[in-house]
Order: structure tokens, then C-alpha cells, then sequence
């Protein structure tokens, strides 16, 4: 109630503004049974997009040969058993196939998650599954046109004077693959650190501290995931990956 003398004097109290309550953290409990039930739709789902894009798979798969055949600098593979030329055919369909369905895999991954999260993280969550499968699809770009075709060329010339280069489909196939999970994984880590800020469990001055550390390790990693000695190679690895954990410094003062 204004008082006579603030009224005398024109003045009021300022009306009195109730403070916003606190987002609440609701967890949506389930039976063992609703999980498992939720699991089985997912996979359901899950399988369902998988064999879309399997089909996508069938289509494509004699492009993508062709062009990892071109990349080893050969007109085509080697195949040393009967059944490795259609064997290698349906591994690449079915790994096309993932590929394509992998933005589909991914949400239902999360919406299984999400009975067990916060609000406030499953809206983070929801939010940064388009970064995850842009920065997933980088990566294994980046290994596929760029790292890749220079690692078989280096393997493909060493010991040229003892050794002819023939390689096998099979393995020419097990060798992209390995190297485009590997690398598109590597190419997650600005997401999963913008997530982690957000969320409060990791802050930009913590990760900027450990700079020195992360250099060894990015190092170690990168001699690993090269497939080849070559220190140009490895760079060509290490300095992405140096590089995504700066951005991801960055992504986190941000946050």
C-alpha cells in the first residue's frame, strides 16, 4: 500500500515482481518393462532405417570402389577367393547403408536416453544432433578424400625396388573403414566439449590447463590412427585434431 507521504510526494513503491521459479528437473521414471519395450521400438526403428539405406548402399557401392580403386593409383583389386569380390560388395552396401541411416540411429539413441536425463539436457541434447552428424560426416570426408589416398600412396610406393603393390579389396575396404570411423569420431570432440560446458562438467579455463597434455595425447593418437610412419601423414592428422580441441575451447568459453 502506498504510504500518505509517498503520495504527498508523488512517489509510489515499485510494484513488487515475483521471482521466476527455477526450471524444474523432471525425470520421466520407467518400469523395466516400459525400458525394454522402448528399446525393442528402437531397434526396431534403428534396423528399419539400416535396411533403407542398404538399398541406397546397393546403388552406390560400385562408385565408391571404383574410387578408392582409383585412389591406390590401380585399375582394380586383387581377389584371392571366390566369395571376396561379392563379400566385400555387401560390406560396403551395409556400412553405406549405416552411414545414411546414421542421423536416424543416432536420434533414437537419444530418445532412448532421454527418459533418464534432465529436461535441460535433453534439450541440449536435441539440439546439438545436427553438429553430431555434420561433424561425424567432416571427418570421414576429410579421411576418405584427403588422408587415406596419401596413406596408400606411401604404402603403395614403399619398397618399390623388393615390392609390388597388390592390394587386396578386402583389405583395401577394412583399411578406409577403420580409418573413416576412427578420424569422423575425432571430428565429435568440439560437440561433445560445447555439451560438457553446458552442462557444467567441463569449463574453457579447465580444458585451456591441460593444453600441454592434450598436445602428447593428440600425438599418441594420431601415431596410432596413421596407418603409415610417414610424419607428414601423421601431422596431416594431429593438426586437425589439435586444432577441433581448440575450437572446442573456444565453443566452451561460449557456453
Amino acid at each position: 500500500m502506498v504510504s500518505i507521504l509517498d503520495r504527498m510526494r508523488g512517489r509510489s513503491n515499485p510494484p513488487v515482481v515475483p521471482e521466476a521459479e527455477p526450471e524444474e528437473e523432471i525425470f520421466e521414471e520407467m518400469t523395466l518393462q516400459e525400458h525394454l519395450e522402448e528399446l525393442r521400438s528402437r531397434l526396431l526403428y534403428s534396423a528399419l532405417f539400416v535396411a533403407a539405406g542398404f538399398v541406397v548402399g546397393l546403388a552406390l557401392t560400385l562408385r565408391v570402389l571404383r574410387i578408392m580403386a582409383d585412389m591406390t593409383g590401380r585399375p582394380d583389386f586383387v581377389l584371392i577367393s571366390p566369395l571376396e569380390g561379392f563379400s566385400t560388395y555387401m560390406k560396403v552396401a551395409l556400412y553405406i547403408g549405416i552411414a545414411v541411416a546414421m542421423p536416424a540411429l543416432i536420434y533414437h539413441f537419444v530418445r532412448f536416453l532421454a527418459p533418464g536425463l534432465t529436461r535441460r539436457e535433453r534439450r541440449y541434447l536435441y539440439r546439438a544432433l545436427p553438429f553430431v552428424t555434420l561433424m561425424f560426416i567432416a571427418g570421414v570426408a576429410f579421411a576418405f578424400f584427403i588422408v587415406i589416398p596419401r596413406g596408400l600412396s606411401f604404402l603403395a610406393g614403399f619398397g618399390g625396388d623388393v615390392f609390388r603393390a597388390e592390394f587386396r579389396a578386402q583389405e583395401v575396404v577394412s583399411f578406409y573403414l577403420t580409418l573413416m570411423l576412427w578420424i569422423g569420431l575425432v571430428f565429435e570432440t568440439p560437440v561433445v566439449i560445447f555439451l560438457l560446458a553446458k552442462l557444467d562438467i567441463v569449463t574453457a579455463q579447465r580444458l585451456a590447463s591441460l593444453r600441454k597434455y592434450m598436445i602428447i595425447l593428440v600425438l599418441v593418437a594420431a601415431a596410432i590412427i596413421t596407418p603409415t610412419p610417414d610424419p607428414f601423414n601423421m601431422f596431416m592428422v594431429a593438426a586437425p585434431m589439435y586444432a577441433l580441441y581448440e575450437f572446442g575451447i573456444l565453443l566452451a568459453r561460449l557456453a
